[in-house]
């Protein structure tokens, strides 16, 4: 019998026994995801000068992938509120697998419109991260989910390891074998996770409609004050993810691999920062975490933009810069699970996950727009990170923080919007 999610918030914590194994699981599929989603950025510099491209044709290329990541989180997040994680999961990864394959084709025959279509469609792996966040929600109880979510989304360091091993991959094992690799690994974790995992005995089937789900998760206030916020903060964290390759090779002059490998190190310490996010948001907050992961991002965009010079001071504040990034990603998506009504959250997380990954997409365009632009180098791209930055953190600490204790108080009374 299918319970109601009322009825399923009352189960025993008992009756969650599995939730770490899920957790691990939902996680490895989201890092190996994140790894296939983030393909192309790594080799931006290859492309860029086997195909003589142009700086916005270079910023065009490696944001691709994160449009249809992005804008499909909604459906995803929608989908895994009726089929659940454990379907929903496999089903992403066996179908991202061909168009890793379909991106070297393109490669490997030197066309930059086919790389952009078969980057376009790569954007499914992107997806994940809204199957990922309702899922493992089911699994923990509230005061609990900052951490479930943080630790989730520490997945997100499958573009460290796409970022240090696919440059290093294609040395060791050639171009079209590294597609190969990526491809069949995604194909493994399919596997792993149909047979694995499992959705918690607290989830329900959500069996309304897709679309009017979608627009009552749209009239909630909380999916748009959230959608702004995870806007800034993971948009941030996958503009430079994707980028920092581009960035490091204009400004620092390093290889492929010496910036894959620092783009790596970027990657990781956002990873490492989102579950002390979740942790954080739990114990203090998600709005004081929020507040002072964006005051980080807008005092150190000023410091990167300056050109510190290399190694040390440059490599310190991106370091810095990529912790505040994560910070704030888990300390948003703490405040979605605590504020979103349970059977909403897939949908809301969808959204908000949408936001978050459009956030990503329009930075490297505005970047290499300004490049050498106003100032040398980036510093015009940076600049404008800081003034959106310190605007986001004026929005979370006057606007949000009111209409969210009234959206705590009315959950907490069993209302719903």
């Amino acid at each position: 019998m299918t319970r109601t999610p009322t009825e399923t918030e009352g189960l025993a914590p008992a009756s969650l026994h599995g939730g770490g194994k899920n957790l691990a699981l939902a996680t490895l599929a989201f890092t190996v995801s994140f790894w296939a989603w983030n393909v192309i950025g790594p080799l931006g510099v290859r492309y860029a000068a086997d195909l003589d491209l142009t700086s916005n044709e270079k910023s065009l290329l490696v944001a691709i992938p994160v449009l249809v990541g992005s804008l499909g989180r909604i459906l995803a997040g929608a989908l895994t509120d009726r089929l659940g994680g454990r379907l929903m999961f496999p089903i992403l990864l066996v179908l991202s697998a061909p168009f890793v394959l379909l991106v070297a084709i393109a490669g490997r025959n030197d066309s930059y419109p086919l790389l952009l279509i078969f980057g376009f469609f790569l954007g499914i792996a992107g997806t994940t991260f809204a199957v990922g966040i309702p899922f493992v929600n089911a699994w923990y109880e509230a005061n609990r989910r900052g951490f479930a979510t943080g630790v989730f989304g520490a997945g997100m360091g499958g573009t460290a390891l796409s970022a240090f091993f696919t440059p290093r991959f294609v040395d060791w094992f050639g171009y079209l074998a590294t597609h190969i690799i990526v491809a069949v690994g995604l194909l493994v974790t399919a596997a792993i996770c149909w047979v694995a995992m499992r959705d918690s005995p607290r989830w329900s089937a959500n069996h309304d409609p897709v679309a009017p789900k979608l627009m009552a998760a749209l009239r909630l206030p909380v999916t748009w004050k959230m959608s702004f916020l995870y806007a800034v903060a993971f948009g941030g964290f996958v503009a430079f993810s994707t980028y920092l390759p581009t960035y490091l090779k204009d400004i620092y002059e390093f290889d492929l691999t010496g910036a894959g490998t620092r783009t790596a190190g970027f990657a990781l310490a956002a990873v490492l920062a989102r579950p002390l996010g979740g942790v954080f948001a739990d114990r203090i907050g998600p709005r004081n975490v929020v507040a002072i992961s964006l005051a980080g991002t807008m005092v150190l965009a000023v410091v990167v933009a300056f050109e510190p010079p290399i190694e040390v001071p440059a490599g310190a504040a991106f370091i810095a810069l990529a912790f505040f990034l994560g910070l704030g990603t888990g300390g948003v998506f703490a405040w979605v699970a605590a504020l979103a009504p349970p059977e909403r959250v897939g949908a809301v997380t969808g959204l908000v996950g949408a936001a978050g990954g459009l956030g990503g997409f329009f930075p490297p365009l505005v970047m290499g727009a300004t490049y050498q632009v106003a100032f040398d180098g980036y510093g015009l791209g940076l600049a404008l990170l800081a003034v959106v930055a310190a605007g986001a953190l004026a929005f979370a600490w006057f606007a949000v923080e009111a209409a969210g204790r009234r959206a705590a108080s009315g959950f907490s009374t069993g209302s719903r919007p």
